[in-house]
C-alpha cells in the first residue's frame, strides 16, 4: 500500500515537472490559432453603411389652442438605418444587402479607418437581396476582398463574420460552416445559403463571411432567432451568387435564370417508392414542353434530376441556385436517373420566352378581383416571380391597397380557376368575370385554396 502511494506521488511530481518545462510563448508569432493576421488582412475591406430616408409624416389633427413645439402639419420625417458592406474591387465597388439600402435617399459609407464617402447605388436585385454601391476615391485604390468559389466550402470549415453590429464599430466573430446548400424560404429568391454559427447580429447585414485564406465566401444576410439576437444560426448569400450579381449588375443587366423547358417537382418519400429510388432525392420531371431546351436535351417524363454539372440537386432551391449561377447560351451536363440507371444529358440553356404575351390588365368594377393587376403567365414571367416551373395561367403582379381584391389576393398569386373552371389566360379571366364569379381558386407558395362568394 505504501509503495503504491509513493508511486502516485512520484508520478504527480513528474507531471508537474513536465508542465513547468513547457516554455511560455515568447512572442505573438509563437501563439497558435490566432486569427489576428487574417483579421488585419480582411477587416479594412468591410465598411459601415448609413442610410437616410425621408418619409411624409401623417398630418396632425389641428388643435384650437396649439401647444408650443407641437407640429400642426404633416412635414417630413427622416428615418436612419445602418448596415455593413464589403469592398470587392479596388475602385470602390461595394456589395451589401438590398434591404440595407432599399428606398434610401442618402447612402454614406464609413471605412475601417473612419474616412467617410457618399455612395451611389449601382444596381439592386431585391430577388437575391443584394445591392452594389460605388464610392469615389479620386483614383485611390481601396482594400478589397477577393471572392472564393462558395462550392469549395465544406461543413466544419472555420470562418469569420465581420460587420458592424448594433451601430458599434467593426466587430469580428468566429465560427464554423454549419451547413452548405441550406434551403430557407422567405429570405431571398434563391433560398440557398451558407449557414454558420459565427455570431451575426442586427447591423451586420451586408457584412463579410470570410474563409481562413482571407477570401469572401458569402454576404451575411439573415439569422434565425426568436429574440432578435444571434443564437448561432446565421445565413450568408453564397459568393457564387454575389459574383453573378457583380458581373451582370455592373454592365447594366439583370440576372436571368435560364429556362429548362420542363416542369418538375421535388421527390417525396412516396414518389421515391413509386419510382423505385433508394431514397427521396432530386427533382422528378412531370412534363417536357415541346421544342424547349429540355426536349432538345432528350428529357422524358419521370426522369429524376440528381445533378447539374458536378453539383448535387436535392430540391427546388438547389436547382434555382445552380441555374442562377449559369449563363444563357451554355450547354451543361445534367445527371438523370432513368429506369434505375444514371444517364447524362447535355442541356442547352435558353432565356425564358415571353410566350404568350403578358396582356397586362388592371381589373376594376364590382367583382372580387377589382384592384388587381394580372398578366398571362409565361416562362419569362415565371422567372421574374421566382417560380421554377411554368404552365399556362394568370399571375397577379400587383394588388392595390384597400381594394376589394386586397382581401383575398397578394402579389405573385396565381388565379388558377373561376367557378371551378381552369383558367388559361387573362382573356379567359375577363370572360369569367363578365359572367359572374361564385368561386375562385388561388395558388400561393405551393398551396391551393378556393374561396366561395355569395
Amino acid at each position: 500500500m505504501r509503495r503504491t502511494i509513493w508511486a502516485a506521488i512520484l508520478a504527480v511530481a513528474a507531471f508537474a515537472g513536465a508542465a513547468q518545462a513547457q516554455p511560455l510563448p515568447s512572442s505573438r508569432d509563437s501563439l497558435q490559432f490566432s486569427y489576428a493576421p487574417l483579421v488585419k488582412k480582411a477587416s479594412p475591406a468591410v465598411v459601415n453603411i448609413y442610410t437616410a430616408t425621408t418619409t411624409a409624416r401623417a398630418p396632425q389633427r389641428r388643435l384650437p389652442f396649439p401647444f408650443p413645439g407641437m407640429p400642426q402639419d404633416g412635414g417630413n420625417r427622416v428615418q436612419n438605418s445602418l448596415g455593413s458592406g464589403v469592398l470587392v474591387k479596388s475602385d470602390g465597388l461595394i456589395v451589401t444587402n438590398a434591404h440595407v439600402v432599399r428606398g434610401a435617399d442618402e447612402i454614406r459609407v464609413v471605412l475601417s479607418d473612419r474616412r467617410e464617402f457618399d455612395a451611389k447605388l449601382v444596381t439592386q436585385d431585391d430577388r437575391y437581396d443584394l445591392a452594389i454601391l460605388r464610392i469615389d476615391g479620386a483614383g485611390e485604390k481601396f482594400p478589397f476582398l477577393e471572392l472564393r468559389d462558395s462550392d469549395s466550402i465544406e461543413v466544419g470549415d472555420i470562418v469569420l463574420a465581420i460587420g458592424n453590429p448594433f451601430g458599434l464599430s467593426q466587430t469580428v466573430t468566429s465560427g464554423i460552416v454549419s451547413a452548405v446548400a441550406r434551403s430557407t424560404g422567405g429570405v431571398n429568391d434563391s433560398s440557398f445559403f451558407v449557414q454558420t454559427d459565427a455570431a451575426i447580429n442586427p447591423g451586420t447585414s451586408g457584412g463579410a463571411l470570410v474563409s481562413l485564406d482571407g477570401r469572401l465566401i458569402g454576404i451575411n444576410t439573415a439569422i434565425y432567432s426568436q429574440t432578435g439576437g444571434s443564437v448561432g444560426i446565421g445565413f450568408a448569400t453564397p459568393s457564387n451568387i454575389v459574383a453573378r450579381i457583380i458581373e451582370i449588375g455592373t454592365s447594366g443587366g439583370r440576372l436571368v435564370r435560364p429556362w429548362l423547358g420542363i416542369s418538375m417537382q421535388s421527390v417525396t418519400a412516396e414518389l421515391a417508392a413509386a419510382l423505385n429510388l433508394p431514397r427521396p432525392v432530386g427533382l422528378v420531371v412531370k412534363d417536357v414542353f415541346k421544342d424547349g431546351p429540355g426536349a432538345l436535351a432528350g428529357f422524358k417524363r419521370n426522369d429524376v434530376i440528381v445533378g447539374l454539372r458536378d453539383q448535387a440537386i436535392d430540391d427546388e432551391a438547389a436547382m434555382r441556385f445552380r441555374l442562377a449561377t449559369l449563363n444563357v447560351g451554355e450547354t451543361v451536363p445534367v445527371k438523370v436517373l432513368r429506369a434505375g440507371k444514371q444517364v447524362t444529358l447535355q442541356l442547352p440553356l435558353a432565356a425564358p420566352p415571353e410566350d404568350p404575351p403578358r396582356e397586362k390588365s388592371a381589373l376594376d368594377g364590382r367583382h372580387p378581383l377589382s384592384g388587381a393587376t394580372v398578366v398571362n403567365l409565361s416562362p419569362a414571367v415565371a422567372e421574374e416571380m421566382g417560380l421554377i416551373e411554368w404552365k399556362p395561367g394568370v399571375a397577379v403582379i400587383e394588388v392595390r391597397p384597400g381594394s376589394y381584391a386586397a382581401r383575398f389576393l397578394r402579389t405573385n398569386d396565381m388565379v388558377i380557376a373561376i367557378n371551378g373552371q381552369e383558367l388559361k389566360s387573362v382573356a379567359d379571366l375577363k370572360k369569367r368575370i363578365a359572367a359572374g364569379i361564385s368561386s375562385m381558386s388561388i395558388a400561393r407558395e405551393g398551396m391551393v385554396s378556393t374561396i366561395q362568394f355569395r
